[in-house]
């Protein structure tokens, strides 16, 4: 399965490798930026510093911002890809320089108007922040029980309460605020509101202790307590009253990118994990040969290319089936950040005690490693992204999953194909039954197959079984059985839909692969469905065949120093 070092599948913009070759080798113990500095700044529980710099120089924050605007944000699964170069090698400084402020300007560039979303584009494209000052810590992911207020005061409003766990909130210039505009319950008692802190009044404002983290050190997590802070009625992002509404569809687009963008993670551990294991002699050969390290290492990189294939098909759906991200943004947050934490966890459990040393060649793994943690939980928990799939599963079953007519656009599938602009006015709360990839399960399992392919076509027919089996079971479920207090079988229906959702993704995108690309081959698909056959038990080794050729493939790309995603790219080692 060996490939040149190019990458068909379209995920890298031209950019993202110039970006790639800025940071340097990763394993240069003089690289300002390589793992040395990075762990030495994540010691310190810093960000780091020369890291920041450097971005600054590119113009990382143009990938935040429209084109029309003045910056690079023109598809979503590009902007994945440049990321994907930061967290390989730090996710603090990911996180901390980037990803916290993108978090907060696509609620601007969702309900901002002219003006505000001018002001947010200049503040970033001129490298500054700003921050999306949500939580607060009695209600986590709780969006309507939010508490901080913004009331009416003649021509204005007065800011009053305190926001928590806020990335860079001490640091940015501007932050999006959540706040509570009627005391009535419901969900238009609540607006976004722009706050230039620069302008602000300073006797308003109480900076609060940061909060200290295991993983992501050197990310700042602050808080701020406002005290009737005057703000003018202009700082309101859209109608006062839709800030949930705007909250919901804008965090569709995060929600999607940032677990994607987290593979980069996973990458780079598994890079440790290979490295180690090929160097550490046991009974007389390296542990790689051995049978389980072989099998676990090739069962982890299947569970990167089926995540980075969910995280791709999301990317693009939210430019071409945008009225449909409500779905595939809490899937691909639901899935994508369970694949990663497993998989890393089970190259933990192969490292053994050289997983948590703080120094030598693996010492980089324990700071990925408790980095990527928040990827669950960060944003919005894997739970509440169940929660927000649950009520949608009737509708669904009703409108798409029983039968043919429902064919997803084959764009959607084919990565190197070009994508429309990403268009944030066409996001939508819920999508009314609509679901054209498990849709397309039905023409999938019915379309020709090559005969070597058998067993490949009758897997899938074996989903599509399922499917209909699970549409049975949604479409009877009550409204009463939706909510947050649903039983555990009902949520159980989630994980079903997601196993299915993810699997069907993985075969179209196989299908839809160029030829010779290696996401044409049929041994990754074998795998990532292998993988993610149904069970409550981790799933046995893979057959064989198909271990021999992605073991191969592993290798192959470690010694051509190749990421180990979809694309396959070349990385600065």
């Amino acid at each position: 399965m060996n490939r040149t070092a190019t990458d068909p599948t379209g995920l890298t913009p031209k950019r993202a490798n110039e970006l790639e070759h800025l940071l340097g080798s990763l394993c240069d113990p003089a690289n300002p930026v390589g793992a040395t500095a990075v762990l030495a700044a994540d010691e310190r529980a810093e960000m780091l510093a020369v890291g920041e710099s450097l971005l600054h120089a590119y113009g990382l924050n143009a990938e935040f911002v429209p084109p029309e605007l003045g910056g690079r944000l023109e598809r979503a699964d590009h902007l994945t890809e440049v990321m994907r170069s930061l967290y390989r090698r730090d996710p603090a400084l990911g996180l901390g320089y980037g990803a916290s402020s993108l978090i907060a300007a696509v609620t601007v560039w969702t309900a901002g108007d002219e003006r505000q979303r001018a002001r947010a584009a200049r503040l970033l494209l001129d490298g500054r922040r700003i921050a999306i000052a949500f939580h607060e810590l009695a209600h986590g992911n709780d969006m309507a029980g939010t508490e901080f207020t913004a009331t009416t005061a003649g021509e204005g409003l007065l800011l009053t309460g305190r926001k928590e766990v806020v990335t860079n909130l001490r640091r940015a210039d501007a932050m999006v605020v959540l706040a509570r505009t009627h005391p009535r319950p419901g969900p238009r008692s609540h607006s976004l509101v722009l706050v230039d802190r620069a302008s602000a009044d300073p006797t308003r404002l109480t900076d609060l202790p940061r909060f200290h983290t295991v993983g992501m050190r050197g990310v700042q997590l602050g808080g701020l307590s406002f005290d009737a802070l005057p703000v003018p009625a202009a700082a309101v992002l859209g109608p006062v009253g839709s800030g949930l509404e705007t909250a919901l569809k804008a965090l569709q687009i995060t929600r999607t990118v940032l677990p994607a963008m987290a593979g980069g993670t996973l990458d780079t551990g598994l890079r440790i994990a290979v490295d180690h294991l090929m160097r550490r002699r046991l009974y007389g050969g390296p542990a790689t040969a051995l049978p389980h390290v072989r099998s676990v290492l090739a069962g982890v990189f299947a569970d990167l290319l089926r995540a980075e294939a969910l995280g791709a098909v999301g990317a693009r759906a939210l430019h071409l089936v945008p009225g449909t991200a409500s779905v595939y943004a809490s899937a691909v947050k639901f899935e994508v950040s369970r694949l990663l934490l497993e998989a890393m966890n089970r190259l933990a459990e192969l490292l053994g005690a050289h997983f948590y040393l703080r120094e030598g060649p693996t010492a980089l793994f324990q700071k990925l490693l408790r980095d990527l943690a928040p990827v669950g939980f960060g944003h919005i928990a894997r739970a509440a992204c169940q929660m927000s799939l649950l009520p949608q599963l009737p509708l669904l079953a009703r409108r798409t999953w029983g039968g043919p007519g429902t064919e997803a656009p084959g764009e959607l599938f084919a990565l190197a194909e070009a994508l429309p602009p990403l268009r944030f006015d066409r996001l939508a709360l819920h999508a009314a039954g609509r679901d054209p990839v498990a849709g397309s399960l039905h023409a999938l399992a019915d379309a020709p197959w090559a005969p070597d392919h058998a067993d490949l076509r009758a897997a899938l027919g074996d989903d599509r079984a399922e499917l209909a089996d699970l549409a049975s079971v949604c479409e009877r479920l009550s409204p009463v059985e939706l909510g947050v207090d649903a039983r555990p079988e009902h949520y159980d229906l989630v994980t079903r839909y997601v196993r299915l959702l993810s699997r069907t993704t993985c075969a179209q995108v196989w299908r839809h692969a160029r030829p010779g690309d290696f996401l044409a081959d049929p041994a990754w698909l074998r795998a990532a469905l292998h993988r993610s056959a149904p069970g409550p038990r981790r799933p046995g080794p893979l057959p064989g065949p198909v271990e021999d050729a992605l073991f191969a493939e592993l290798l192959d790309r470690r010694a051509a120093g190749r990421s180990f995603g979809l694309t396959g790219r070349p990385l600065a080692l």
